[in-house]
């Protein structure tokens, strides 16, 4: 698994840092990149292309979309460690962006990734039909935005400091963790035009290993180890 998940990275990490710099240049690229590289350990990535392959779609295909899910995920990261946000110092081993390059830029890395993620969705580079590429983005942007991630963040720091059910912990724990692991397990039976209850059934999949992992990091944070 170690060996297949190292390749995923790698190839993830190739395709983004070709993409990126094929663009114009600017001065967001160089905190962008820092955001984005070298990432984690991509487990997003890998389940996307497991279930993927369980459907016969093309590695690169995955990859390519992969890397989009990596870009929210990064700025995403970004974003939490923001004075405003978690206040954290430190991400994967090295200074927050914001830390390294100022609030404002790690404000703007971390907006130019969330938008770079559906260039790459829209790209010649991703063999997919439009009407395809079409769904992926509405997919994704559902699972970014207030019924996703972002919601997930702003309840997280509503919550802070208060008892909160277990239940409403959950719903928490899945917009802001799970969401993005129900792309991963629901994009392929789009790009395979699956039924909508077919997709929905692995949404919901996405969504329990989702509130898993982010329970475990929880634990991890609280133990130490």
């Amino acid at each position: 698994m170690k060996k297949h998940l190292n390749k995923i990275a790698k190839d993830t990490n190739k395709f983004l840092k070709k993409y990126i710099n094929s663009q114009k240049y600017s001065n967001l690229m160089s905190p962008m990149k820092y955001g984005l590289f070298p990432g984690g350990k991509k487990i997003r990535s890998k389940i996307l292309i497991d279930l993927g392959s369980l459907f016969s779609i093309d590695y690169k295909t995955l990859i390519i979309i992969g890397s989009a899910v990596e870009c929210i995920h990064a700025y995403s990261l970004i974003h939490d460690d923001l004075p405003c946000m978690d206040d954290d110092d430190i991400r994967r081993g090295k200074d927050s962006t914001h830390i390294k390059y100022g609030e404002s830029t790690a404000v703007l890395a971390g907006n130019s990734l969330l938008t770079l993620a559906f260039e790459i969705l829209t790209s010649p580079n991703l063999k997919l039909s439009e009407k395809i590429k079409i769904k992926l983005i509405r997919k994704l942007s559902e699972c970014s935005g207030h019924l996703g991630i972002a919601g997930g963040q702003y309840l997280d720091l509503s919550y802070e400091r208060k008892k909160i059910s277990q239940k409403k912990i959950e719903e928490m724990e899945i917009k802001k963790t799970g969401k993005l692991f129900s792309f991963c397990c629901a994009a392929p039976l789009i790009i395979k035009k699956k039924n909508k209850s077919d997709i929905k059934k692995f949404e919901n999949i996405g969504a329990d290993i989702g509130l898993l992992f982010q329970v475990a990091d929880d634990l991890i944070d609280y133990k130490g180890s």
